[in-house]
């Protein structure tokens, strides 16, 4: 076990700290945050491929439900617009152009008012104002829609009242009901309150929302691969600490290896010349003691003409 106490440094039990949170977020925050949202996806999906082929129904028997699975449901009204009830939800795209959500009350026969969406129109003058919005026909219609949930609020854009129209950042059914001072009747569904919006060629329609493509997207691969991620750290993090092991192992091996080192007397040098009786060095005492260095090569003498020295250098004898 002494072999594993580097693992008690500071920078390792770090490491083990960060791998560790890594690993736990993977698994219960960063994986079921996509494989939920794969989910939802694949339901709405469902939910939306079921209603093309099915025949719509009465509103009216879907606002006493629970409103389980019931956003994308088609469904008819039956009722008149309320007049002066028209409100614009800014910050919206036709056709990559600026654009305005309209809406509307509408008062069914029992008298329950519904918040219904008429569909999108292209703003004017540069995209930074709205267009001449036309009023809904008067009289009783007959609607056909889908149901939509409520988009919420966004605190920090409250409504406004811009080029004679009332404008909003989202559609939601209590704040239009604020905005307009009409009691609305939300839909239920799974989530906020619902409304209706209108499908193509309907009573005061303008250009529907076009419906979402039948797509699950990425989620799901995203959530395996937070998975994969999980469980790659911890695998990781063992490996470093069996490298580490091998690599300690190795040291060790090796400096056990290692032959202690033993001293050598030096050989004397026996190519210094001799010094003479003022102190410098003569050629004889040089000469002499270059003879008796041992396996000392006597000195190659020098070619004295030209083609020797060619000879020399090129290696062969000049013809």
């Amino acid at each position: 076990m002494r072999r594993l106490t580097f693992l008690l440094r500071p920078s390792w039990l770090i490491l083990a700290v960060v791998v560790a949170g890594f690993a736990y977020l993977c698994f219960t925050v960063l994986a079921p945050w996509q494989l939920g949202k794969n989910t939802r996806t694949s339901e709405r999906n469902d939910r939306i491929a079921n209603s093309v082929h099915a025949d719509p129904v009465d509103i009216t028997t879907m606002l006493s439900g629970s409103g389980k699975n019931t956003e994308w449901r088609r469904v008819t009204a039956n009722g008149v617009y309320v007049p002066d009830s028209t409100v614009l939800v800014r910050l919206r795209h036709l056709d990559g152009q600026p654009a305005y959500t309209v809406l509307a009350a509408f008062r069914l026969d029992d008298g329950r008012t519904l918040l219904v969406d008429r569909g999108q129109v292209a703003a004017a003058e540069g995209g930074t104002h709205p267009p001449v919005v036309a009023t809904p026909p008067a009289g009783t219609q007959q609607v056909a829609a889908r149901i939509r949930a409520s988009e919420g609020v966004i605190e920090k854009k409250p409504p406004t009242t811009e080029d004679g129209y009332r404008q909003v950042y989202t559609t939601d059914t209590q704040q239009e009901a604020t905005v307009l001072g009409i009691p609305l009747t939300p839909i239920p569904t799974d989530g906020l309150g619902g409304y209706l919006q209108l499908e193509s060629g309907q009573p005061g329609a303008f250009t529907p929302d076009p419906l979402p493509q039948l797509d699950s997207g990425p989620y799901l691969s995203y959530g395996l691969q937070w998975l994969a991620f999980g469980v790659m750290a911890p695998l990781g993090l063992g490996y470093f600490v069996w490298a580490e092991i091998r690599a300690r192992r190795r040291e060790k091996f090796e400096a056990a290896a290692q032959p202690a080192t033993t001293g050598e007397p030096a050989t004397p040098d026996m190519t210094t010349d001799t010094p003479d009786a003022t102190g410098a060095a003569t050629p004889e005492s040089t000469t002499a003691a270059r003879a008796t260095k041992p396996n000392d090569p006597a000195p190659k003498p020098k070619p004295t003409t030209n083609e020797a020295r060619l000879a020399d250098r090129y290696g062969g004898t000049r013809r």
